[in-house]
């Protein structure tokens, strides 16, 4: 037999029909698949020699999810759900043979097979919630039926996978694959057949008993967690309809809040935020046959937070590091850091108990420069002070491979700069991680004036081993994140001048969506960093300054922006501070008065947005969605407003240059007035969408 295209192969081994999908690269449910699907399934149940279908995916992966470019559109016939009544009512047993991942629509499709059979390092899983949606062919009402209210809770609200061993274990499986997924799926096939198993539809299983409280208590857990965001709430609701109402009913409710969502803002934005991610990876100048060099051994220069952190992503990719120190106190520190990091994630179930020691021991501690001398790659992260960094990289460059690549952590210096004090600036970069390193997936990678295509490919394929999101960057002060959380500060800082209390400010940014308010975040960080960098600039803050000058550095001494607790992280609006704050104010002439949180926000994001259109401008940046990436990974920008770039699209360029120029006025500070890139846009009509993507500047 054969399919009506090459996007299902139908053939037969035996009396079992095996429907191949091959629609690379991820097998993903569009309209042309989901047609050639229906075909090839009406084909094997209408055929009298076939007694078993077996559905497999071709590639490296059973069904990744649905075409999320469909989403928000009309779609025709057939609909997953179509495929699904199909299998359910043939007569013939279906089995899917998952192997890869069973992802959205992937996974709803197998659940509506009979049977399901998994490869023994598959995943499968229900992540729309990351889109902004909920499952819409009947995964909210199939799911819990299969393993419970509670994993699928789990599942489908928060959208992590889970491995196939425990996937049997809870019965969304019925048999792991011995050796070769195919041969053992017809084999399972035919065991059904043999021994007259029922056809198992999953809409015919009865719910299991579920705690009715179960319901609010996990929602007031996401609510705490992801405030504003609508998904994981109708998430809950859907399940819950599985739990209450006949499966047609709670079908019907599943596809009404589905639809709600799929036309909504925070839908359309996460659905672009995913094609941004996919697109940050893309440099055009960069030919996609160009192939990165293989890193076999890294070197760390630097056993402080980031550097140990930066070691510890290398150790979780399986690449051996050399961890290189001036002082045995200070590697010490850092190795029993790292240690304790792996020790703790141990305790939550995170890792194995045994992956603490295989980590550790890919980790080589040195107090020598020459150790490094066998790395394929060096990260730099030692303290931030050019001169120091420069003095580094000549010492590195006398002593590494020629062809080896030397990268700097920094998060504001001038990459050339420190590429200047070598002889091989062609293969000098920066690779700006974010803390903590073994935590934060983003990692800008700062393209200098002289580094090579290979280096750049290279550095960007590390990135994407090292489980990061690597987005290519040009060098000026800060880069992309940095460079726009400077407009940030500025903006916080008149705030408080103003009369906005630290906690005002911080509660009207977590109630946009932000994890923390940008002055817990300083606190956290330490306001002695901005501060070094700011007296080498010659610039001030008046506010940060003062505190600063006060001993008060943020979490690390008990006393930044709040006050702390011994022991303790929560932050505690501290009486002091209002005093200092409205004597700075006072000593400056700004008068004070009550700001609204609508207010707050405009001052503090509009600034951001005017600075990522000069960044754009400049060829800092590729894209704007690469300038969202790094705010929604590194900042924690919230993902369901789609990042800087997109909210200020969505809001309307008019408006935002509008605000933009009464800020101006009023505070006298033409740096507020709209960029020359945004104006453009706005008198046009237009939207940083329309901002062309060019290599980023060196």
């Amino acid at each position: 037999m054969s399919g009506p295209t090459t996007r299902v192969r139908s053939e037969r081994d035996g009396a079992t029909a095996v429907l191949t999908i091959d629609n690379p690269p991820v097998n993903a449910l569009g309209h042309a698949l989901r047609s050639a699907i229906k075909s090839a399934l009406d084909q094997a149940l209408a055929d009298p020699a076939v007694r078993a279908i077996v559905l497999i995916g071709a590639g490296r992966t059973f069904i990744a999810g649905a075409d999320i470019t469909e989403f928000g559109k009309p779609r025709a016939e057939p609909l997953t759900p179509t495929l699904i009544a199909t299998i359910e009512a043939g007569a013939k047993p279906v089995v899917a043979a998952i192997h890869g991942h069973a992802l959205g629509g992937g996974l709803e499709l197998a659940m509506g097979c009979h049977y399901r059979i998994a490869a023994a390092d598959a995943r499968l899983g229900q992540p729309e919630v990351k889109l902004g949606l909920i499952p819409g062919a009947g995964g909210t009402q199939r799911l819990p039926r299969l393993v419970g209210v509670p994993l699928a809770l789990e599942m489908i609200a928060v959208g992590e996978p889970i491995g196939a061993r425990r996937a049997l274990e809870v019965g969304l499986v019925d048999a792991i694959a011995e050796g070769d997924l195919r041969a053992s799926a017809v084999a399972y096939a035919e065991r059904l057949v043999r021994e007259r198993a029922p056809l198992r539809r999953v809409r015919d299983l009865p719910m299991p008993a579920a705690d009715p409280g179960a319901f609010g208590s996990f929602r007031g857990g996401i609510e705490r967690r992801r405030r504003g965001v609508e998904a994981p709430i109708a998430c809950i609701e859907a399940v819950e309809a599985a739990a209450t109402l006949p499966f047609d009913e709670g079908l019907a409710r599943e596809r009404e809040l589905f639809t709600a969502l799929v036309n909504g803002e925070q839908a359309r934005a996460q659905r672009y935020f995913f094609f941004a991610e996919r697109e940050a990876g893309k440099i055009p100048d960069i030919p996609a046959e160009l192939a990165p060099r293989e890193i076999r051994r890294a070197a760390v220069i630097g056993a402080g937070t980031m550097g140990g952190g930066i070691a510890m992503c290398f150790a979780n990719a399986g690449i051996p590091v050399t961890l290189v120190e001036s002082a045995r106190e200070a590697l010490d520190r850092g190795l029993a850091a790292m240690r304790r990091n792996y020790a703790a994630s141990a305790s939550r179930g995170g890792l194995a108990a045994d992956e603490v020691e295989r980590r550790m021991a890919l980790v080589t501690g040195s107090l020598a420069y020459e150790d490094a001398a066998a790395a394929d790659v060096v990260i730099e992260a030692v303290f931030e002070d050019l001169p120091l960094k420069q003095e580094v990289f000549a010492r590195l460059d006398r002593i590494v491979a020629p062809d080896a690549i030397l990268a700097t952590n920094t998060s504001y210096q001038d990459v050339d700069a420190i590429a200047a004090a070598t002889r091989r600036p062609e293969r000098v970069l920066g690779m700006h991680f974010f803390s903590p390193a073994n935590v934060m997936r983003l990692v800008e990678v700062v393209r200098g004036a002289a580094t090579a295509k290979p280096v750049l490919a290279t550095a960007m394929a590390l990135g994407r081993k090292l489980r990061k999101v690597p987005v290519p960057v040009g060098v000026c002060y800060g880069f992309v994140g940095n460079r726009m959380l400077t407009q940030r500060s500025r903006a916080v800082e008149r705030l408080l001048l103003e009369g906005a209390a630290p906690h005002e400010i911080d509660a009207a940014l977590v109630a946009f969506g932000f994890p923390m308010g940008p002055l817990a975040a300083s606190d956290l960080a330490g306001l002695d960093v901005g501060w070094r960098a700011r007296k080498a600039r010659g610039t001030t803050s008046p506010v940060a300054d003062a505190l600063c000058e006060a001993g008060r550095f943020g979490q690390k001494t008990g006393a930044g922006y709040y006050h702390y607790e011994p022991g303790s992280r929560a932050p505690i609006p501290d009486p002091e501070v209002a005093r200092l704050i409205a004597e700075t104010a006072q000593r400056l002439g700004v008068a004070r008065r009550t700001v609204a949180a609508s207010e707050m926000i405009d001052r503090v994001l509009l600034p951001m947005v005017n600075e990522g259109a000069r960044i754009l401008e400049e060829g800092i940046a590729l894209r704007p969605g690469d300038i969202d990436v790094i705010w929604v990974y590194g900042y924690g920008f919230p993902v369901h407003r789609g990042g800087p770039m997109f909210y200020a699209d969505a809001m309307g360029l008019a408006s935002v240059a509008a605000r933009l120029e009464e800020q101006a006025r009023r505070f006298d500070d033409a740096a507020l007035a709209p960029a020359p890139l945004l104006a453009r846009l706005a008198a046009a009509g237009g939207s940083f969408a329309d901002a062309s993507a060019r290599p980023p500047r060196g």
